[in-house]
């Protein structure tokens, strides 16, 4: 598990504020950088839904380097 869990329950979404999920990085939208597969944490609102990437185990929560899921 690359985000420790109780981390995990702490961290939000810079742009809306919800909770955050684990997700593979996959296939990204504009923008992204993340190799398919990566770890990533998902925004878990219906309306924002971005995609933020974990570099070394650490979570770059800057609204620029998220991207949309594909």
């Amino acid at each position: 598990m690359p985000v420790d869990a109780s981390l995990l329950e702490i961290l939000a979404c810079p742009a809306c504020h919800a909770p955050l999920r684990e997700s593979k990085g996959g296939a990204a939208g504009e923008g992204a950088s993340d190799a398919p597969g990566e770890p990533a944490l998902q925004c878990t609102s219906d309306t924002c839904g971005l995609v933020y990437p974990v570099r070394d185990e650490i979570p770059v929560l800057l609204v620029d380097e998220a991207h949309r899921p594909a």
